[in-house]
């Protein structure tokens, strides 16, 4: 089994207002990269330096979303992300956080993939896999399945795929780190889709899908019904500039994502953001959360 912690005390806590009912929420998903986020905090990566104020402001973020399933990444511990989605969550951290996997964990600070899904919803725990095809330190896929969800299962990814491959395909170590992972997707995707089974694959893909004839999403989706379903999102996000902490900058391209199958209807599909004061006055992420709302599920 992950990491599922129970029975923390918490130095941050967020009442804003009435939550609607857990049915009520039940039809929605976010994603958000939180940008290594750790309670301590490293030297060596100077956006890991976060205040109490700043874990305040993002839990405030993520109250307002209202979403019952968070796929996040860059996570250094179960502790860091509970104390932004509080203690209504349970927390399924990856596999790679074990004891049996130190062989695979840095020794100063981890970014890890995971889910916090709210309390009430019934979730198994299958174990997590590698998108290579050797254990890697930074690539695992977190996998639960949220059983009974509009009274059928559905079975979630949260990823985190390799960066400095955004555009187009270059014979480069990146990309052909990129295009393995892009073909373990696809392999999950389609062993899925042969059984008739519903998924959700959310996350930090370094890349933008929706580019036409883009062929990371060409790769990934190969042969299967897979939909993006954050094809036509803008990239709207506003993030603090990394050479300069006094000014903002804009991202050209959505490179988060959410793949669905063809089980669901989106309602709508959008990016969360933050507002440039925030962004400028509080230490909270260069991605803003990802969020569907799912209006139904086919047979």
């Amino acid at each position: 089994m992950k990491c599922a912690l129970k029975g923390l005390i918490f130095l941050y806590v967020v009442v804003l207002y009435t939550p609607t009912t857990l049915a009520q929420q039940e039809n929605k998903i976010s994603t958000w990269n939180m940008e290594w986020l750790d309670l301590k905090g490293n030297r060596q990566f100077k956006p890991s330096l976060r205040s109490n104020a700043d874990f305040y402001k993002m839990s405030e973020y993520f109250a307002k979303i209202e979403a019952p399933i968070l796929a996040f990444q860059e996570v250094a511990s179960a502790a860091a992300i509970q104390s932004v989605v509080g203690g209504e969550y349970e927390i399924f951290l990856s596999d790679r956080s074990l004891p049996s996997h130190h062989a695979l964990q840095f020794s100063d600070i981890n970014q890890y993939t995971g889910f916090a899904v709210k309390k009430g919803l019934k979730v198994t725990d299958p174990s997590d896999f590698s998108l290579l095809q050797t254990k890697n330190k930074l690539r695992f896929a977190s996998y639960i399945i949220l059983e009974d969800w509009q009274n059928e299962p559905v079975h979630l990814l949260s990823i985190h795929l390799k960066a400095r491959c955004s555009g187009q395909y270059r014979s480069n170590n990146a990309c052909k780190t990129l295009k393995q992972q892009a073909h373990g997707l696809n392999a999950w995707i389609k062993a899925r889709e042969e059984q008739g089974e519903a998924y959700i694959i959310a996350g930090d893909f370094n890349h933008n899908l929706a580019y036409p004839n883009d062929w990371l999403w060409h790769d990934l989706s190969s042969q299967s019904h897979a939909v993006l379903s954050t094809r036509k999102v803008s990239a709207d996000c506003v993030v603090r500039n990394r050479n300069n902490a006094k000014k903002t900058h804009q991202f050209r391209s959505l490179i988060d994502h959410i793949v669905v199958s063809q089980h669901f209807v989106i309602d709508e599909a959008t990016q969360d953001v933050f507002t440039s004061s925030d962004v400028l006055n509080y230490q909270l992420s260069d991605h803003c959360p990802l969020s569907i709302t799912i209006g139904s599920m086919t047979p």
